[in-house]
C-alpha cells in the first residue's frame, strides 16, 4: 500500500473490546509493533502510513464502501509491494468458497481457522513481516538500480553527446559528396549505442509506469521504413537476406513515433543477433480489419518451447555460447511489450523450435479520420533560423566547443561559459537570445542557475541539456525556469526546433 516504510507494524481489526486487546497483547509478547483498528476505513488508513501486514476477522471484510476501497489501494500498490493479511476465518465448509474469494480479491492472504491457536498465529505473523521486510528490501534495491542507471546513462550521453556533434559538423563540412564509409559506421554505431542507452533508462520508467506517449497520427509503414532503413547496415555487415514488404498506401495509427520506431529497432536488432549469416529477415507491414500489424520473421536460432512464455519478461534471455558475442542484457522484448500495450495493442512472439527460426507480431489499432499533412524535408524543418545572439555553458570541453561551433554555422553569434558562476555573469552580461545550460555543471548547477537568471529578471530563452531523460527531469528543469528540455545526444532536428520556437 504505502511507500512510508515502517515493515514491523501490525495492524489489528478484531471484534470485541477484549478480544482485541487479547490478541494485540500477544503479539506484543511476541515481538510486533501492534495497532488496534477500530473498522476497516480506519485500517486501510493506517496501512496508508506504513504497515508490515494485518491481522483482520473474516466478517470484518464483509462486501461494501471500506472492501471495495481496500481492494482498490491493494491494486494501486507499485510493482514491489505485496501488502500481506493475515485472516481469522470460521472453520465452516460454507467459508470455504468465501475465503478463495477473498485471497483473489486481496492477493496475498494467509487464513487462519479458529480457534486460532497463539503459536500458529505468531508464525503466521512472523512470515508475514518476513515477506513485508524482503517487499521494503527490494524497494530499496530498485530505487539504487534506478539512480545508478540514471548517473550511467548521464555519463555515458555526454561522450555520446560529442560524438553525435562532430558527426553534424563533419556532414556539414562534406555536404554535397558521398560520406566516407567509415563515418557511416560511426554514425550507425553512435546511434545503436543512444538506442541501447535509451533503452537501460527505460526499465525504470517501465517498472514503476512512468513511460509517457508523445501521440501523433502517423503511418505505420513510414515508421517500420525508418526502423527498417537504420538496420539495414548491420543486417548486410552479417551477411543477411534483409528485405520490407510494405503496402504503398499508409497505415494509420495514433502512437508515438519515436517509441513505435524503438518497437521495430528492438524487434528488428533482436533477429539480427540470433540470426546466422547466409539466414534471412524480413520486415511486414499490414492492415488486418481494425488492426495494423507489423511481423519481423526470421530464420534463425528459434526459441525452445519452455521460453515463448518468458520472452517478454525483464532481462529474460534464451540459453547463449559463453562467447556472448551479441552481448545483450534482455530489456528489448520487454520494453516492446510494455511500450505496444501502452499503445493498445498487443506484441507476441512465436517459433517451431531451436533452428526453426522465430516471428514477433505487433498489433496495433488502427486509426480513423482525417490525417492533417507534415511537413517534409523540404519544408519549413530546414529552413535556416535567424542569426541569434546563443550563449553555451558547458563543462564538457569537446561538447560545448561542438556545439559552440554547429551554432556559429548555423550563423548564429556564440558565446561559451564552462560553470555556474561564469554562466550567470555571461547570460546577464550579454542577454543572449538563447542560452544551452548543461544542468552538471561545476560551482553551481544549471538548475540553480536557471533559478537565479530568473530571480533577475532575465528573458533569455534557457534550455536544459543535460543527459538525464526522465520525465521528472523535465519537470525540474521547467519549474527552475527553463523553457525547454533537450536530452544529450544533442542533434541538429532538436536545435533547429529550439532557434524556431524562439
Amino acid at each position: 500500500m504505502s511507500l512510508c516504510a515502517n515493515p514491523e507494524r501490525v495492524l489489528i481489526l478484531v471484534r470485541g473490546p477484549r478480544n482485541a486487546q487479547v490478541t494485540r497483547d500477544l503479539l506484543v509478547r511476541g515481538g510486533f509493533e501492534a495497532l488496534l483498528c477500530p473498522n476497516l476505513a480506519e485500517l486501510v488508513e493506517r496501512a496508508e502510513e506504513g504497515a508490515g501486514a494485518a491481522l483482520v476477522e473474516e466478517e470484518a471484510l464483509a462486501a461494501g464502501p471500506a472492501l471495495q476501497s481496500m481492494i482498490a489501494r491493494l491494486r494501486d500498490q507499485p510493482p514491489w509491494s505485496d501488502f500481506p493479511i493475515v485472516v481469522f476465518s470460521a472453520n465452516a465448509d460454507a467459508s470455504k468458497e468465501s475465503a478463495s474469494d477473498l485471497a483473489r480479491l486481496l492477493g496475498n492472504v494467509t487464513f487462519l481457522d479458529r480457534p486460532v491457536h497463539t503459536r500458529s498465529m505468531l508464525a503466521s505473523m512472523h512470515a508475514a513481516i518476513r515477506s513485508r521486510r524482503r517487499q521494503y528490501e527490494a524497494r530499496r534495491a530498485i530505487e539504487a538500480r534506478d539512480t545508478f542507471l540514471a548517473m550511467l546513462g548521464h555519463e555515458l550521453r555526454n561522450p555520446l553527446g560529442a560524438i553525435r556533434l562532430a558527426m553534424a559538423m563533419l556532414e556539414k563540412k562534406t555536404a554535397g559528396t558521398a560520406l566516407p564509409k567509415e563515418m557511416e559506421v560511426v554514425e550507425r554505431q553512435a546511434r545503436h549505442l543512444t538506442r541501447l542507452v535509451d533503452d537501460l533508462l527505460d526499465v525504470a520508467r517501465v517498472t514503476q509506469g512512468k513511460v509517457t506517449l508523445e501521440r501523433e497520427r502517423l503511418s505505420l509503414v513510414e515508421v517500420a521504413r525508418s526502423a527498417f532503413d537504420a538496420q539495414e547496415g548491420r543486417a548486410r555487415e552479417h551477411g543477411l537476406s534483409y528485405v520490407l514488404d510494405a503496402p504503398g498506401d499508409p497505415v494509420w495509427v495514433d502512437g508515438d513515433r519515436q517509441r513505435l520506431e524503438q518497437v521495430l529497432a528492438n524487434l528488428i536488432a533482436n533477429a539480427i543477433k540470433y540470426t546466422p549469416r547466409g539466414g534471412a529477415i524480413a520486415v511486414s507491414v499490414a492492415r488486418e480489419d481494425e488492426e495494423a500489424v507489423v511481423r519481423v520473421t526470421d530464420t534463425g536460432l528459434g526459441i525452445p518451447p519452455g521460453m515463448i512464455a518468458r520472452l517478454f519478461e525483464a532481462f529474460a534471455q534464451a540459453d547463449r555460447t559463453l562467447d556472448r558475442t551479441e552481448g545483450g542484457i534482455g530489456l528489448g522484448l520487454a520494453l516492446v511489450r510494455s511500450l505496444v500495450q501502452l499503445h493498445g495493442g498487443t506484441a507476441e512472439g512465436a517459433s517451431e523450435g531451436p533452428d526453426r527460426g522465430s516471428t514477433f507480431t505487433v498489433r496495433l489499432p488502427v486509426a480513423h479520420g482525417t490525417v492533417a499533412s507534415t511537413a517534409t524535408a523540404n519544408g519549413t524543418h530546414e529552413e535556416t533560423s535567424p542569426a541569434r545572439r546563443v550563449l553555451v555553458v558547458e563543462d564538457s570541453i569537446d561538447n560545448r566547443e561542438l556545439l559552440a561551433e554547429l551554432l556559429k554555422q548555423e550563423g548564429h553569434q556564440v558565446s561559451c561559459a564552462e560553470d555556474g558562476p561564469e554562466g550567470l555573469k555571461t547570460l546577464l552580461a550579454l542577454v543572449p537570445d538563447v542560452a544551452f545550460i548543461d544542468l552538471g555543471l561545476p560551482g553551481f548547477d544549471g538548475l540553480e542557475l536557471a533559478r537565479r537568471a530568473r530571480a533577475s529578471g532575465s528573458q533569455t530563452t534557457l534550455v536544459a541539456v543535460t543527459g538525464y531523460g526522465q520525465p521528472e527531469d523535465r519537470a525540474h528543469a521547467l519549474d527552475a525556469g527553463f523553457d525547454d528540455h533537450l536530452t544529450k545526444p544533442v542533434v541538429d532536428d532538436d536545435l533547429r526546433r529550439v532557434m524556431h520556437r524562439r
